[in-house]
């Protein structure tokens, strides 16, 4: 049975099993996707979006979503939460295995105008609040996308209307406590004119399991309103993880978008952003890998409309036998005069054996603009660690010294001091720090080693 036969089958299996299952409209869009994914099929390194990231491994495997995924032990799931929650203060909502988990959830008082919930529950309550955005809006999607479309059982819902301002981070949690299994997750971020709210969407699973993530973010932002997006995959080191974040901004909107890829045995996120005139993004990203790991980052920024700006910021880090793939291109419409665009791409390989294939892109169709676009692969530098020697660090002391420099100029544009502080540490973790008279944790967590520019 081939990719496509088998999905098909999956969905024929739990199609009436699935939220919504007796809402026309949504139905409608679940198999018209489904009948868009059989056209399409599973990319192959043959397609230009794919052309350095193989998927043929996940193909071939048997990863299903489950109706009903049995509900892991309770105090195991209560000790991983504890360990990967952000900060007691963030609402927080949780998904194990894909699904909504109420009891292990934590929303605090929210002001009038928002709603945050799962999208389950929307469905059941209030099916009108997502119609326009799933059946009438037109987003990028691909194979995978239209996959999940038609086969996603839950995930968030963030609804604010004009002026709605939410005051501390919504913390999403996608926990994967199972093997051979497929997850399909739909969010949705809607902030009205004016309105204000920070996300971040987190991936977690167990050490060693086998599984696939398959994951999708619709942001709406209207005009004047501003949507900070932080994404953290961590998924288990055996995991498939590919998901696209699709954003679309009004007139002097503003988009912060955060992505730090540290776990999966394969990797993709799809990242775009929609400006209109006026409107700001800002795009920051950071890949780790090692082994054979494989993390891919494919954006695009679209400047529709005259005074929009743009930054974008990726840094990647690779090791051992480890590839990664950075697409970025930003598209210059006609219409948008006095576009500001700048992206950069930086990449250090610690191995003879890492690999980065990087493609910045620029399609300019305006005369008056502004745009910039550059990028980097290096090692590191001899003169640096021979310096850092001299200063009395070792060989291991003083090249984790200048990894963890290169990494936190990314880790620095984060304004959520509870989950920089995390990264820092999950870094620290990583880095060879060798044998010093100097607690080398201590003197970078205590800021002494500066912020790495």
């Amino acid at each position: 049975m081939n990719a496509i036969e088998r999905y098909s089958a999956d969905f024929a299996r739990i199609e009436n099993a699935l939220p919504g299952s007796s809402i026309g409209w949504l139905q409608d869009a679940r198999r018209d996707a489904l009948s868009r994914f059989a056209e399409r099929g599973i990319p192959t390194t043959r397609d230009e979006n794919w052309k350095y990231t193989d998927v043929s491994s996940l193909e071939k495997r048997a990863l299903i979503a489950a109706p009903s995924p049995d509900r892991a032990d309770a105090a195991t799931l209560a000790a991983s939460i504890e360990r990967l929650a952000l900060a007691a203060e963030y609402h927080l909502l949780v998904f194990v295995d894909g699904r909504y988990d109420r009891d292990l959830s934590w929303l605090g008082r929210l002001p009038a105008g928002a709603t945050i919930s799962s999208m389950a529950e929307v469905l059941e309550r209030d099916p009108g609040l997502l119609e326009a955005h799933f059946a009438g809006e037109i987003w990028p999607h691909g194979a995978f996308g239209w996959l999940n479309t038609a086969l996603a059982a839950d995930g968030a819902v963030i609804h604010l209307e004009a002026d709605t301002v939410v005051e501390q981070p919504v913390h999403l949690l996608f926990l994967a406590t199972g093997s051979a299994s497929a997850v399909h997750a739909t969010n949705l971020i809607v902030a009205g004119n004016n309105a204000k709210v920070t996300v971040i969407e987190h991936y977690a699973g167990d050490d060693g399991a086998t599984y696939f993530t398959n994951a999708l973010t619709h942001i709406v932002i209207g005009e004047n309103a501003n949507v900070a997006h932080y994404k953290l995959q961590q998924e288990s080191a055996k995991a498939f993880h590919i998901a696209g974040i699709h954003a679309k901004q009004a007139a002097h909107g503003r988009f912060a978008s955060h992505s730090i890829s540290l776990g999966a045995q394969l990797a993709r996120n799809d990242i775009s952003t929609y400006l209109a005139a006026g409107s700001h993004c800002e795009l920051n990203g950071l890949y780790l890998a090692d082994g054979r790991r494989h993390v891919d980052h494919h954006t695009r920024i679209d400047h529709a409309e005259p005074d929009a700006t743009s930054s974008e910021v990726y840094r990647g880090i690779l090791d051992g036998g480890a590839r990664g793939v950075f697409n970025g291109k930003v598209v210059v419409h006609q219409d948008a005069q006095h576009t500001d665009a700048k992206q950069e791409n930086h990449n250090l390989l610690l191995s003879k054996n890492a690999e980065i294939d990087t493609k910045p892109e620029l399609e300019i169709y305006a005369d008056d603009v502004k745009c910039t676009h550059g990028a980097t692969i290096g090692q590191l530098d001899d003169a640096m660690l021979f310096y850092l020697r001299s200063r009395g660090l070792d060989e291991a002391a003083a090249r984790s010294l200048l990894i963890y420099a290169f990494a936190h100029d990314i880790i620095d544009r984060m304004a959520l001091q509870p989950l920089r502080k995390r990264l820092e540490r999950q870094l620290i973790e990583r880095l060879p720090l060798g044998s010093t008279e100097v607690s080398f944790s201590e003197l970078l967590l205590d800021g002494q080693s500066g912020t790495g520019q």
